[in-house]
């Protein structure tokens, strides 16, 4: 057994176990409610040495946790669930919110669609459930319930939310009918990722039982709730709440993953996440806001020849966007009908903190690689998204996706890929500028 420590404890056996609001240090309260049982495998060992030879990448990993795992505690500890089950967002996205998989699988929980579907959350062109970290956190928490009931073994559980219940199922049956142990261990037809599955997450659960034996330090998180939910009554520009709440957008977008456009669906959900401590005040903001100021809109006047397939190009938007915006039940246009655009909706930068800029049509912008533009070659580099690149390079996502041929839900990248990228001399930041992992 290597580096594995044994962490069964009975959740429901009514033993004196201290109030877990009594820990100050959230990693502390993890580590009471461990339950899951060691697991004997030199892999655990092989992850263990992974984490301990990249600190940086812990480093980053805890700083982006600090934001999602107090609610997440919350959850699985009211299911009475195996507190290691809150470390599993670290190994399927690293805590990072936007992680985009090549198997299409989006969010901390890495749901794909047809999954997320089942349990229930939404997607459109405006808002994705995968990406919403209560509902993706409520989801993946059921579907863990649920696989676990069925195999009646965490370890077992989790081996079917990698690779999916029917293959586990199998295996389980194959053994069973050769007169073979039916643990996760003795499943050795298992996918060579879902082999490496539980113990790189149980060497994740060793590594916060003990960081100081691995050289390692995690930066405590305090055990309080970061974020609240509030009912926004209607649509909201994530902008004009990051003016209320004097907070950068780009950190408000990181407990609001789940609205892709900067604001938030106009059918609902009504309801965003703010700091904790501003809640009150951000509550009072959105009471005396005026409704005309909850968006920033472009206003378009329709005119002849105008179309809504070339209007939602001309604005970097969806016609959907445009229909749900004006209540709209067809595409049918009239010409000097007026149309509200909303501008966030194909913004990236942090020019969404800014007062809004109305635009007529005929200044809207495109990608423009013609003029005084200059071309650059990135090389991607660890941690970095489409988003954080073009938050550097003051540019769109699409027209990153534009220039680089690539999908429009392609956002995973490689490490040193190259990406060709136009923009005007002086508005990227330097090459040697920080940035955290996007």
């Amino acid at each position: 057994m290597s580096g594995a420590i044994n962490t069964a404890v009975a959740l429901d056996s009514g033993d004196q176990i201290m109030d877990t609001k009594e820990y100050s240090d959230l990693w502390e309260r993890i580590r009471s409610g461990y339950a899951m049982p060691a697991l004997d495998s030199h892999l655990v060992g092989v992850h263990e040495r992974w984490f301990e030879r990249n600190p940086e990448y812990v480093e980053n990993m805890v700083s982006r946790a600090r934001y999602y795992l107090y609610y997440i505690v919350e959850e699985v500890e009211k299911r009475g669930m195996p507190m290691e089950i809150a470390l599993l967002p670290a190994i399927e996205s690293a805590y990072k919110p936007h992680a985009y998989s090549r198997a299409r699988a989006a969010g901390l929980w890495q749901f794909i669609k047809s999954t997320g579907r089942v349990y229930g959350l939404e997607m459109n062109w405006w808002y994705d459930g995968r990406r919403d970290v209560m509902a993706s956190t409520q989801a993946a928490l059921d579907y863990l319930e649920k696989l676990h009931e069925q195999f009646n073994d965490w370890q077992l559980a989790l081996a079917a939310y990698n690779c999916g219940e029917g293959k586990v199922e199998r295996l389980v049956n194959e053994n069973r009918r050769k007169g073979l142990p039916t643990d996760y261990a003795s499943l050795k037809k298992l996918p060579r990722e879902t082999k490496n599955y539980v113990p790189k997450l149980m060497a994740m659960a060793n590594i916060v039982a003990d960081p100081d034996k691995y050289g390692l330090k995690l930066t405590a998180i305090p055990n309080t709730e970061y974020f609240a939910r509030i009912e926004t009554d209607g649509q909201i520009d994530l902008g004009v709440v990051a003016r209320l709440t004097e907070m950068p957008v780009d950190e408000l977008f990181m407990i609001n993953p789940g609205y892709q456009r900067w604001i938030t669906d106009p059918k609902g959900p009504h309801a965003l996440l703010v700091p904790a401590d501003k809640k009150d005040s951000v509550i009072e903001g959105l009471s005396k806001l005026a409704d005309a100021d909850r968006v920033q809109w472009a206003r378009h006047e329709v005119r002849r020849g105008d179309t809504m397939s070339r209007l939602a190009g001309r604005y970097n938007v969806t016609a959907e966007a445009i229909r749900s915006s004006n209540n709209m039940a067809n595409n049918h246009l009239s010409v000097g009908q007026n149309l509200l655009i909303p501008v966030s909706a194909n913004k990236v930068a942090l020019a969404a903190v800014q007062p809004p800029t109305y635009i007529r049509s005929s200044t809207a912008r495109s990608s423009d690689t013609s003029g005084k533009s200059v071309k650059i070659v990135h090389r991607v580099r660890a941690g970095e998204s489409l988003w954080s690149i073009a938050r550097k390079y003051r540019v769109y996502v699409h027209q990153l996706r534009e220039w680089n041929l690539l999908d429009d839900g392609e956002s995973a990248l490689k490490l040193g890929q190259r990406l060709l990228i136009w923009t005007h001399r002086g508005s990227g930041v330097s090459a040697g500028r920080s940035l955290s992992p996007g």
